[in-house]
């Protein structure tokens, strides 16, 4: 960032703070355009900018469809993408969006809240994980198991939305180049320069991975960040988890 920018992100954020949600997709023309559509109904955002990690269907030719949506590309993985979408943006805060993610109505002022603070450098959203239609089985209810680990991590993880001031994502050196565990690594590494929070709003998550392997990924979502923390490399977590995006 340089010092004309620097300067406009801190007289900004005494204000209402410039929010840019960055969105990374691969492969993702069945949610793509549900996915904006929700977006620009619910935040009042800055900017939005779609990163594409080199999708193969018509995901890029629908979200250029949008005026409001801003679409770069990227080498494929989330990190990377992520990254590219940092910096493309021109906000003073960066907000991290999954294509299965929606945000609350309210979602700028909670982050222009959680900012009043000068001492928070990022913060994140509880989750609330739903099913995507009405023929769901019987324990999609079970689905909210997943959303306990948003009331008690300190670390928030990818799905929860992570915002962040863009002076100090850049200051980090963004998210790492690693396959898996990137969101928690860069919370584990905000947490080392400032206060990481947890609004109490919930943002909505898709429950479609867990339909497909229910207790695959209900084993992966619980065990992986513990396995992650005693030290297991990410690349050996990403052969476990079978193709990470």
């Amino acid at each position: 960032m340089n010092v004309a920018r620097a300067k406009l992100a801190a007289s900004s954020m005494a204000t209402r703070p410039r929010v840019s949600v960055v969105m990374p997709v691969l492969n993702e023309e069945r949610l793509i355009v549900a996915a904006l559509e929700r977006l620009f109904a619910v935040a009042a955002a800055h900017e939005v900018i779609v990163v594409d990690g080199g999708s193969t269907d018509a995901t890029v030719d629908l979200a250029r469809g949008y005026s409001r949506a801003t679409v770069v590309r990227a080498e494929r993985g989330r990190a990377r993408q992520m990254n590219a979408g940092a910096q493309a943006a021109t906000g003073d805060v960066l907000l991290f969006l999954h294509a299965d993610v929606t945000l609350p109505a309210d979602a700028i002022s909670w982050v222009a809240g959680a900012f009043d603070d000068p001492a928070v450098v990022a913060g994140a959203f509880r989750t609330w994980t739903v099913a995507d239609d009405d023929e769901a089985p019987r324990w999609a209810p079970l689905l909210h198991l997943a959303d306990l680990r948003s009331r008690y991590t300190g670390l928030p993880y990818g799905d929860q939305a992570l915002f962040v001031r863009a002076a100090v994502f850049e200051k980090l050196g963004g998210f790492p180049d690693q396959p898996l565990m990137e969101d928690l690594e860069l919370s584990r590494r905000l947490r080392e320069v400032g206060s990481v929070i947890t609004v109490p709003a919930s943002v909505r998550v898709s429950g479609r991975r867990f339909f497909t392997r229910p207790a695959y990924y209900t084993f992966l979502v619980n065990l992986f960040p513990l396995l992650y923390r005693l030290g297991m490399p990410p690349h050996v977590l990403a052969n476990l988890y079978g193709n990470p995006r």
